[in-house]
């Protein structure tokens, strides 16, 4: 008994030391030793008491430790040598039928609390150890115990205060199982929303948030909450939850990435975006990581709390990943200064890194390489040639000399598959260097295009284009991304290298490249436009116009789904589709011009009153 009191008196002092991890293995040695001195005799009824709180002591060192195996043995020898006092039968292998023998051998003896006390700290090791269906099978008896130790613990303090041989215990067994209680409700609502069960994690949740717990458990109860809600389509509700979590626990950023995923399928880019940019500003914090709160208990709920669906959901993505996707939606949503100069802290972020050694890569985050491009893309859609010819540049010099003479790609399904847009990613190295230059030549031929620089544009779309023609693909008749990758990047630089050759009057030579960038991608609008006008200025005009309508016709790709790097510049030589119109309606007879003036009314679709251009 001397020995436990000293223990107790060096747990304590303990917990004033922000749970010092060696202190607390040193504690759970020295327990373990004391009850290897306890157990070396046999059981005797006066000494259970003891015996029981030496062993939920131990047993709680270890649980604290994750050490479960070992807590789980320690339960088995005490629970075998209170059935050798009690004179029962050996216990059934099943938990359930094992638990119940146990407490009903010891229903009408003193050894009743001592043995509740230990059968929640068996409660605590299923719930690290993620055993819900056990704890589900026994939930009756476990939360009959929550409802029925309270008054054992008044009448423990009470013996305590007139006797000091009552042992102590490290932690209050009525606390742990409040505890306990919250925590399981945590997880299992967690598991619930991953199976699909919203409907009925959220009637768990609706227990759970009211009882007395730590604000960041409580904040959990929202946030899986409004997750559930969220997967039910009822956004706005879920927002209220996301709300709420970070008025409970300000530190619980995951409910801002959350909220960041309702606002991207609402569509509301612009409460994403200012999500994004708080999101990333909360994670450059030095608090961004939980620290350790004072007063913690031994068992903390982070102990406990090992779901994996818990944790997928208490998960956010790097700095890094959350700065990318916040300058990737204001260049896409004409923010472009904005973008610009995220990409550009992004770019000095990874290099900075880089030269200090710590450079980690992240998996949401594309390939320097492309982090280039997409910043280039950005630039030459800010108006910023130079600045953008400058990144393509370091992009050429890094990968020209290692590039291959010719590529063959022959199971694009298993070998190179990739998602699309994500040059390399996962794939052959030498593809993705290949694509990634075919890419910097191709904006570097659209800013020449920009700067109306012809010759030097029509270089670097040739340039792109010689790359491309190194690559081979086998089995053309499977989907690939990189073919889909290979045919963006050759509609492209043959729509650019034609709309050049059209400044400088080369029309046989403009014509051919457009009508080979229709057959290679067939949406890219500009390539329709200029091929419709060549036509048309080569006489061509009954073609012309049918060229024309055939562009209007076809539904274009999402600017979304592919890189920045990919798609059709917003800057060059312009077409108005009006004045195309206009043509085709005098071009026309005059009962099909009647229909084409039913046909051009304001309902047209965006894209047909916008300025069509390179």
């Amino acid at each position: 008994q001397v020995m436990t009191l000293s223990l107790n008196d060096e747990w304590r002092e303990m917990r004033h030391h922000a749970q010092n991890k060696n202190l607390l293995r040193c504690c759970s040695s020295e327990f373990h030793k004391l009850l290897r001195i306890v157990q070396g005799i046999p059981p005797l009824a006066d000494h259970t008491q003891l015996e029981l709180s030496v062993v939920y002591n131990a047993c709680l060192c270890s649980v604290a430790c994750a050490q479960f195996s070992e807590a789980e043995l320690l339960l088995k020898k005490a629970t075998e040598r209170v059935l050798q006092m009690t004179g029962d039968d050996p216990l059934d292998s099943d938990p359930l039928l094992f638990w119940r023998t146990i407490i009903k051998s010891v229903e009408n003896t003193a050894m009743k609390s001592s043995v509740q006390y230990i059968f929640g700290l068996q409660w605590a090791i299923w719930l690290a150890d993620c055993k819900l269906t056990t704890i589900q099978e026994c939930q009756h008896e476990l939360f009959t115990l929550c409802e029925t130790l309270s008054a054992g613990v008044d009448q423990r303090r009470q013996a305590r205060g007139k006797s000091c041989d009552v042992p102590r215990l490290v932690m209050d067994p009525g606390r742990l199982l409040k505890l306990l209680q919250i925590c399981t409700l945590i997880t299992q609502g967690a598991e619930r929303l991953s199976e699909g069960r919203s409907s009925e994690a959220l009637s768990g949740l609706q227990t759970a948030s009211s009882l007395p717990a730590p604000t960041t458990l409580v904040a959990y109860t929202h946030l899986i909450s409004g997750s559930c809600l969220a997967l039910m389509n009822c956004p706005q509700m879920a927002l209220q939850c996301y709300r709420k979590v970070l008025e409970t626990d300000p530190r619980c950023v995951c409910a801002l990435y959350q909220s960041i995923l309702v606002y991207r399928k609402l569509g509301n880019t612009q409460a994403e975006i200012q999500a994004l940019r708080l999101l990333h500003s909360t994670l450059m914090l030095p608090s961004a990581t939980e620290p350790s709160l004072p007063g913690t208990p031994l068992l903390c709920p982070s102990s406990l709390l090992q779901s994996q669906s818990l944790n997928s959901l208490l998960s956010v993505p790097s700095a890094l990943s959350v700065l990318h996707s916040l300058a990737q939606k204001c260049v896409l949503h004409g923010r472009l200064s904005e973008g610009v100069e995220y990409y550009l802290d992004l770019l000095a972020t990874v290099h900075s890194e880089d030269q200090h050694g710590v450079h980690v890569e992240v998996p949401a985050l594309p390939r320097l390489p492309e982090l280039y491009l997409e910043a280039g893309a950005a630039l030459l859609m800010d108006q910023r040639p130079a600045d953008c010819m400058v990144l393509c540049e370091e992009v050429i010099s890094s990968t020209l000399e290692l590039l291959p003479e010719r590529l063959v790609l022959e199971e694009p399904e298993d070998t190179y598959e990739t998602e699309a847009g994500a040059v390399g990613a996962g794939g052959d190295q030498r593809v993705g260097m290949l694509f990634w230059a075919g890419a910097a030549y191709l904006l570097q031929g659209h800013c020449y295009t920009q700067l109306k620089d012809w010759k030097q544009a029509v270089a670097h779309y040739t340039g792109c284009i010689n790359l491309l023609v190194k690559v081979r693909f086998k089995k053309k008749g499977k989907t690939c991304s990189f073919l889909a990758l290979h045919s963006q990047l050759k509609g492209l630089s043959l729509a650019g290298r034609g709309i050049s050759f059209t400044q400088t009057e080369q029309l046989r030579e403009a014509l051919r490249d457009l009508q080979l960038s229709l057959q290679a991608s067939p949406d890219c609008v500009a390539a329709g436009l200029w091929c419709g006008e060549v036509l048309w200025r080569l006489g061509r005009r009954q073609e012309a116009a049918a060229c024309w309508e055939n562009t209007w016709s076809c539904n274009t790709q999402s600017s979304e789904s592919l890189s920045l790097y990919l798609q059709e510049p917003q800057s060059g030589p312009l077409l108005d589709s009006m004045e195309l119109r206009h043509r085709i309606k005098e071009l026309s007879p005059p009962c099909q011009r009647r229909k084409l003036q039913k046909q051009n009314t304001p309902s047209l679709n965006n894209k047909d009153n916008d300025i069509w251009h390179l």
